[in-house]
């Protein structure tokens, strides 16, 4: 691994999660971890965008917990089977990281029609298209026509899901939920032991679907330990 900062702790801002919450990370920016050092920060909580590798530090709320799918012990729900069925005529690739005009593309519709957010090549390239480690991503296609892209992290024990994106004329595919269950299909296949799908909040509608993927575990802020979900 290259360090390029050390460790640092950032300033409270406002929680985009939970509005009457403040919250905090600690980061640091790094190159070239190998697949075990990867794993080491993802089963401690960290997650990252590129070079930027961050985790909450908020002492008081910890309500960001980290989730992380048992690959080859994982069944589909029956509504999650009701989606791979509805997504049988959609394609999916798993191939080396590449940028593309139209992956950028799809990424601008689904930041402005989501999040009224409006987005910068420049940007995205810096988040998604900086590889700092082991990296892949996943392309969903609809009779030969690109309508999502998942980014991914694989180190030596998982894959670590870090955004997903998708043509929003697509919403009734439920692609959030179909890419989840392909890529995890995909880690099984891989013989990877986890799926990390990043933190999940107990009060934010927008990731409850996170705690539907069966099993699961949870990490542990305060013990510093992962639970299943009859612990956690």
């Amino acid at each position: 691994m290259i360090l390029l900062q050390e460790p640092q702790l950032g300033t409270f801002s406002q929680c985009p999660y939970l509005a009457d919450r403040d919250w905090r990370f600690e980061y640091f920016f790094a190159l070239d971890l190998v697949p075990e050092e990867l794993e080491t920060y993802l089963a401690r909580g960290w997650r990252k965008f590129g070079a930027y590798y961050f985790r909450p530090h908020c002492e008081i709320c910890r309500e960001c917990i980290p989730l992380r799918v048992l690959t080859e012990k994982f069944i589909p729900s029956k509504s999650q089977r009701r989606v791979l069925r509805k997504g049988t005529a959609i394609r999916v690739e798993f191939k080396p990281l590449e940028y593309r005009d139209e992956i950028y593309e799809i990424y601008r519709i689904h930041s402005r029609d989501r999040f009224s957010l409006e987005t910068s090549a420049e940007e995205f390239i810096d988040s998604f298209f900086t590889p700092s480690c082991q990296t892949l991503q996943s392309e969903y296609y609809l009779e030969d026509r690109l309508i999502g892209v998942g980014f991914l992290d694989q180190s030596n024990r998982a894959l670590s899901s870090v955004y997903f994106v998708y043509d929003t004329a697509y919403e009734d595919y439920r692609l959030g939920t179909y890419s989840a269950l392909k890529e995890i299909a995909y880690g099984a296949e891989q013989g990877l032991e986890y799926y990390y799908l990043g933190y999940y909040i107990a009060e934010n509608n927008s990731m409850a679907y996170k705690c539907r993927f069966h099993p699961n575990e949870r990490y542990d802020w305060n013990q510093e330990i992962w639970k299943n979900e009859e612990q956690a």
